[in-house]
């Protein structure tokens, strides 16, 4: 079992033993007092789990995120003065750079039912980053693209529902910029690659996007629509596997640099555990992957046979990255991000480059979902994305993009193109959005009512670089 499934199952345990005993109060209650008052009780009970307690967060709010981050880029002789952030020293930046600052963040008691938010302003932009109600420890602001008012000290950092303690930490992080090499991003599933880096593929010089599975498990959705468990399953994944090929040309993305191999949803593991063994689609009833390989513009290994196993998988990968020779891959980071494909797809990755004659400069590491934090990042779709909970202490080099407000539109428009993003939400969380707009002040962005468009659509791409 992942960390992740633990974090829930203890979750979900905590709280059905807080609402036996809720359920026992309210029977006391009842008895002692009056009939009608448990009832009134349990409607104002749920109404304030919707609208404040609600979120999955497996850490305390108070708990410090801990980063270590390389000392040869920390910046001394910075400090808070009243709202602005002092550099006391000169701060040479071309604008490229990932600026970092470590703050503690002090919730107010309004902070407990309203998402606290630190303000980053300046004349010629602003910024805001949204951080746990109730928070009360170190914190992580990403400032990348607020450089000109940082190094001539008039950037204002100011908190709404928290107050912003000293003293502050500052890492400056010069990079390569990867928007002006061969990109290649390994997305386990189709909207991988557009959630985590549309805005660095679509800028790119050269992009390659290579999807790894078709994502045609969960598709009750399709099963709505008439059709049996298996064929709604089909129909998905020959969806997805259309959309990993054809939305990236709204990101400028020749078809011919788009990929897909067709391996099953959540079957990685089991591939991986057994390299030689083919491994069928858990609801497809599928054990061929050339269904969801036929929008492929060029053959692979994989296509002799359609075989599911881990080696083919390598295979494809091998002959994929010899053909496309990038200098930067993007992929997920395996310590950052815990959904299983994602871990896979890294591992896949890594073996299939070991003794290959073609080896990358860089590789960047990127999370779209996180172990601790399901609403990471925090805050309205448009705004910055700060640094997430972390609590390994490893060494980490942060490698921030800002995004323009036009590439985050078409960044936007790229997700609602995504077939399994498109579905309503469900009546249950429609009225549990409702009731934290009204009572908590959350705002959802207009584009698409899945919650990636909230997370995802935002002022940075941030990922985990490292140098090969």
């Amino acid at each position: 079992m992942s960390r992740k499934q633990q974090l829930l199952k203890r979750h979900r345990r905590n709280k059905r033993a807080v609402l036996l005993i809720g359920l026992l109060l309210l029977v006391v209650i009842g008895v002692l007092v009056a009939w009608w008052l448990p009832l009134l009780l349990a409607v104002v009970g749920w109404v304030a789990h919707e609208a404040w307690f609600a979120d999955h967060l497996f850490y305390s709010p108070k708990d410090d995120y801990c980063y270590r981050l390389p000392d040869a880029n920390e910046q001394l002789n910075v400090r808070l003065e009243g709202e602005f952030l002092r550099c006391d020293h000169p701060l040479t930046l071309t604008g490229d750079e990932t600026l970092i600052v470590e703050l503690r963040i002090k919730s107010s008691w309004l902070g407990r039912f309203l998402d606290p938010v630190i303000d980053l302003l300046s004349t010629d932009a602003s910024d805001q980053q949204a951080f746990e109600r109730g928070v009360d420890g170190l914190r992580y602001l990403n400032l990348t693209g607020l450089g000109a008012s940082l190094a001539d000290s008039s950037l204002r950092v100011r908190g709404r529902f928290c107050r912003v303690l000293g003293p502050p930490r500052l890492w400056v992080f010069r990079h390569t910029d990867a928007r002006r090499q061969r990109v290649m991003v390994i997305a386990p599933h189709a909207d991988d690659a557009e959630l985590a880096a549309f805005g660095l593929y679509s800028q790119a010089d050269e992009a390659w996007i290579v999807t790894l599975t078709a994502g045609e498990i969960e598709a009750e959705h399709y099963q709505q629509m008439g059709m049996p468990p298996a064929e709604a399953a089909r129909v998905k994944g020959r969806l997805r596997a259309w959309d990993s090929i054809a939305v990236p040309r709204w990101g400028g993305v020749p078809e011919a640099h788009c990929l897909q191999l067709g391996y099953f949803c959540l079957q990685l593991t089991a591939m991986q555990a057994s390299p030689d063994q083919p491994i069928a689609s858990r609801e497809a009833e599928l054990s061929d992957t050339r269904l969801f390989r036929q929008f492929n513009p060029m053959l692979l290994p994989g296509d002799s046979d359609g075989a599911p196993t881990w080696n083919n998988l390598l295979a494809d990968l091998r002959a994929v990255l010899l053909k496309a020779r990038p200098q930067v891959l993007v992929m997920p980071h395996p310590s950052i991000d815990p959904h299983p494909d994602h871990i896979c797809a890294q591992a896949a990755v890594l073996e299939a480059l070991q003794g290959l004659q073609w080896q990358p400069q860089t590789i960047l590491g990127y999370a779209n979902h996180l172990h601790d934090n399901d609403r990471w990042p925090m805050g309205n779709a448009y705004t910055g994305v700060s640094l997430p909970p972390y609590f390994a202490g490893d060494d980490l080099i942060p490698y921030s993009l800002e995004l323009s407000a036009s590439t985050q539109r078409d960044k936007a428009m790229a997700l609602g193109m995504m077939h399994d993003l498109q579905p309503p939400a469900p009546f249950k969380r429609r009225v549990r959005r409702w009731l934290q707009q009204l009572l908590a002040g959350r705002r959802w962005p207009a584009e698409g009512e899945n919650e990636f468009f909230r997370k995802a659509v935002r002022r940075h791409e941030l990922f985990w670089r490292k140098d090969s």
